[in-house]
């Protein structure tokens, strides 16, 4: 089983200096009420241009782009294996400290320190690769990355109901409390099938990652 430091919502500090510590925090709605404004905007944009259909397969292809972007990501940046100090540092920075402190409120979304930059690089491949395609899959880029927030912070804070909300639940569990080495889809699976990257399915069943969830919950 993998090893984890807190299972409670605490924090453990991560930089010396207090400005940066700061903006390693972030309210988990801060995402919502930032980048929703930012969807709809570049939505009305991309509909000014496109017809109904373009419009569609342009968002949905922005949605489908941003799982693959969610799996590599999390593949091998946030789960490479440095071998120097200043390397270790940095994954632990980005993600690690994730993995030790699953239940930290404060850390479970992307801090908007990080994801500004990164959607000011998307956007602006996707205004040279795609022409008047562009604002519309941003949208969709976007949508998928707040969708992927939000469920995010939801299966370590809440029970999930329904068949594929519970799925999803135990499936991003497995990752953290099985085997941190697959499982790297947190919204979806479909990558992980790709390239063969699904947890065992011997290790847990829904209902154990579900009850172990909850007594970590009952620890906090």
């Amino acid at each position: 089983m993998a090893k984890v430091v807190s299972n409670k919502n605490e924090s453990v500090r991560m930089f010396e200096n207090p400005i940066l510590e700061r903006f390693s925090h972030i309210h988990p709605a801060t995402p919502i009420v930032f980048w929703t404004p930012v969807i709809l905007y570049f939505a009305y944009l991309g509909a000014q241009q496109l017809n109904a259909l373009s419009f569609t397969a342009s968002f949905l292809d922005g949605v489908l782009f941003w799982t693959f972007l969610e799996y590599t990501l999390h593949r091998f940046a946030f789960h490479y294996k440095p071998s120097s100090k200043a390397g270790k540092r940095f994954v632990f920075l980005v993600h690690g400290v994730h993995h030790d402190y699953p239940r930290d409120a404060t850390r479970l979304v992307m801090p908007l320190g990080a994801s500004i930059p990164l959607a000011i690089v998307f956007y602006a491949l996707f205004t040279k690769a795609l022409g008047p395609f562009a604002q519309a899959a941003f949208s969709g880029l976007v949508s998928g990355y707040l969708a992927y927030d939000c469920l995010h912070f939801a299966f370590h804070h809440f029970a999930m109901k329904g068949k594929i909300a519970s799925y999803l639940k135990a499936y991003h569990l497995k990752h953290h409390y099985v085997n941190p080495d697959s499982g790297y889809g947190v919204s979806n699976p479909l990558w992980d099938v790709v390239f063969r990257t699904l947890p065992q399915a011997n290790h847990m069943n829904a209902n154990d990652l579900e009850n172990l969830d909850q007594g970590y919950k009952k620890a906090a």
